[in-house]
């Protein structure tokens, strides 16, 4: 049982105190950032798990690093630009101000946890384990030789130093980078002695340490004893400025402004203002400096002055800056420290050697990602480039990969001569340049790109195939909750539908034409399309749930989704609740929902799976009276994904796939007491108890076995 993170959660009260007081004073609804916040608090317990292998809890902290890099990019920004612009207060009554500091300590409190890990547990583990991170001064004579003539070999000859004196105005610092701050004292003659006395003679010296130098340098050939790349440039830094002690250069790093503000409707051409877009990130406000703790007072202030930000934008950080770099450490070839890796099973329909397309017409098929081999859906397009019978091929790429297979084959299907059109989602946060790049190599190629539609984004997972068959055109059709992008599918949770469904695919083709020319159909025939009917639908089906419990009949809602904020959406799942249906929610992050509180959603019951796989998959089950309605798609209850973005939900229609998604699929993440965690109507979370005798049960462990799911859903379609 993973005790360890719930000890160290009990511990850790301020996200108590704060939603005490609000739920208290100020409503029914828990402020986003706050319970954001405590999603990261849950990835950091992973870390803090010492029941886990060593290097699966460094990927939590790499992990946990990386995710407040981005909170700060977007979420303390766009607050931020609120006080500035004098918003005192957000749409869930939280004060604005108030929750900027309740951000500031829950951050300060859980990077000092992190870096305790890190000090005192992991990183003395991997040592123990010969993977040491060591200090240049606990270098032996040989691995400091080895390590000074890396320096002197590739770090040395591309080192800046930058003086800021009045010829030289403080540096530009680029998002994310390390860099070294010290002081120094030129040394003068009697010439320059009148021109250093006006001007005083002790400057600040920035020094970036470049971000294509390796992060960890290997001190030996053949082991894994590495040694900070900053700690070896302090280490040397007399090659540099002869006057400059070791102990003086002190470790800095800067988190800018990300949250780009596109003004689409204005914008004559979508891909160059997002390119445009792109440059002026760079130069974005600085929202948080990351300082070593051995920083003095005087650098530290001489920084916040030159950045133009406050002693709160300000983190002191004891241990090493930017723990995402740790991923290097993660990579390293070390299956001893590593969890088993998940099994994958291709099904055996899919090797039979026979035409895919006419495996899917035959019947609807759900893949399970990962364990079910991404191959499936690249061999798909792969056919369908190379099958002469297929005309078309349309696909929606949200983030794609730098390597993806599956951009290069559908130039290939455009090269073949078939009509392929891709909308390929350039908004899409961080991937915005790959995507741009992608963009333009499919135009190159012939195929026909659109960059989105304005004012949403394209989030939905979809792919059209059209083939002739029998002198008739035949569609075929991929949705899913994931993105097409083999790389993510190794580690997120994600399902997907192939069906030759006829009105599916008519409510697929009237999508893209919607996405190409604003054609907007006057009404889909199965899917629920955001944001054209899928807050309506949802809404209805919530209500009709509720109508049902009054009435006496079966009511239930279970949902699988990511992330839970709509306000509209939560409040109909508490007038449910209320009525009696039994609300059942697998949320991985962000929940603004209180469930719980006795008459008002105590029908409602929230949990979190946070495991070795992230958990990606949306599915929405409906008991509606006996004849369940299931949907599976890309989007969360969420404003975004209800009214800004392009989303797709499908209903899932096969018996067979049906019973295994009530039956095995959501059950088994509400039977999870491995992975899981019971939100409280605080808004905190603990570990799911285990009664005397009770197996432990990892739900994504569970589904390595195939045979469940494809002997399950076989035996209800017979």
């Amino acid at each position: 049982m993973k005790t360890s993170p719930r000890q160290l959660s009990e511990n850790f009260d301020f996200s108590v105190a704060f939603h005490r007081q609000r739920i208290a004073t100020q409503g029914d609804l828990i402020n986003r950032d706050v319970s954001l916040l405590e999603f990261f608090r849950r990835v950091l317990d992973e870390g803090l798990d010492d029941k886990q292998p060593l290097l699966e809890r460094l990927k939590f902290i790499a992990i946990f690093s990386s995710n407040i890099d981005e909170f700060f990019m977007v979420r303390v920004s766009a607050l931020k630009e609120k006080i500035g612009r004098g918003v005192t207060s957000l749409s869930d009554g939280s004060a604005t101000t108030e929750l900027l500091e309740a951000i500031r300590k829950a951050v300060n409190e859980m990077i000092a946890r992190q870096m305790d890990c890190l000090r005192d547990g992991i990183l003395p583990g991997l040592a123990a384990h010969n993977v040491a991170i060591k200090a240049y001064g606990e270098l032996s004579e040989d691995e400091r030789s080895f390590a000074n003539d890396y320096f002197e070999a590739n770090i040395y000859p591309v080192l800046t130093p930058q003086a800021v004196d009045p010829t030289h105005p403080f540096p530009y610092i680029s998002d994310g980078s390390q860099n070294l701050g010290f002081y120094i004292e030129p040394r003068v003659n009697r010439r320059t002695a009148r021109v250093m006395k006006s001007v005083g003679t002790r400057f600040f010296v920035r020094l970036k340490v470049p971000s294509f130098v390796p992060r960890f340098v290997r001190v030996a050939d053949g082991t894994d004893t590495f040694v900070f790349v900053e700690d070896l440039i302090r280490a040397n830094i007399i090659r540099l400025v002869p006057t400059v002690e070791p102990e003086s250069c002190h470790l800095f790093r800067i988190t800018r402004d990300a949250d780009m503000d596109l003004h689409e409707v204005e914008a004559e051409d979508l891909l160059e203002t997002m390119e445009e877009n792109l440059k002026l990130r760079r130069f974005g406000d600085v929202v948080r400096l990351e300082v070593s703790s051995s920083m003095p007072a005087e650098m530290v202030e001489h920084l916040s002055a030159s950045l133009e930000i406050t002693d709160e934008d300000v983190y002191s950080v004891d241990g090493p800056l930017n723990a995402a770099d740790f991923w290097d450490i993660v990579s390293l070839d070390r299956p001893d420290l590593k969890d088993r890796p998940i099994r994958i099973k291709r099904p055996d329909i899919f090797d039979s050697g026979e035409s895919i397309f006419d495996i899917i017409g035959r019947s609807d098929h759900l893949l399970h990602h990962p364990y079910m081999p991404y191959s499936i859906v690249t061999d798909l397009i792969r056919e369908a480039a190379e099958d002469p019978d297929v005309l078309a091929i349309k696909i929606c790429l949200y983030r794609i990969g730098s390597e993806s297979p599956i951009a290069p084959l559908l130039i290939e299907a455009s090269e073949r001569g078939k009509q392929v059109t891709v909308l390929i989602e350039i908004k899409a946060r961080f991937d915005e340049a790959n995507n741009i790049e992608w963009g333009k190599k499919l135009e190159r190629a012939g195929v026909h790109v659109v960059y989105g539609i304005v004012g949403l984004k394209t989030h939905a997972k979809t792919t059209l195939v059209v083939r002739r068959e029998d002198g008739k055109l035949k569609r075929y059709v991929h949705l899913a909750t994931g993105n097409y992008n083999p790389a993510t599918s190794a580690v997120y949770t994600d399902l997907g539908i192939l069906t030759a469904d006829e009105e599916i695919g008519a409510d697929v083709t009237e999508l893209f034409n919607y996405l190409t020319v604003y054609t907007q159909p006057e009404a889909h025939r199965k899917l629920l399309v955001a944001p054209l009917n899928l807050r309506e639908r949802m809404t209805e089906m919530i209500d009709r749930e509720a109508e049902n419990a009054r009435a006496g009949r079966p009511a239930r809602i279970i949902a699988k989704i990511n992330r839970l904020a709509d306000a509209e959406i939560v409040r109909s799942l508490y007038a449910a609740s209320q009525a009696g249906v039994k609300i059942e929610l697998i949320v991985r992050g962000v929940c603004t929902l209180r469930p719980g509180v006795p008459g008002f959603s105590e029908n409602i019951r929230v949990r979190s799976v946070v495991g070795r796989l992230l958990e990606h998959s949306r599915v929405y089950y409906f008991q509606n009276d006996g004849d369940p309605e299931i949907y599976v798609g890309s989007a969360d209850w969420m404003p975004r994904n209800l009214d800004r973005r392009v989303e797709v939900i499908a209903p899932v229609q096969d018996r067979g796939i049906k019973r295994f998604l009530a039956d095995k699929y959501l059950v088994s993440y509400l039977k999870d007491n491995v992975n899981a965690r019971e939100m409280m109507p605080d808004g905190t979370y603990r570990m799911t108890a285990r009664t005397d005798g009770e197996e432990p049960f990892d739900s994504q462990l569970y589904f390595e076995d195939q045979r469940k799911p494809l002997d399950f859903i076989a035996g209800i379609k017979k």
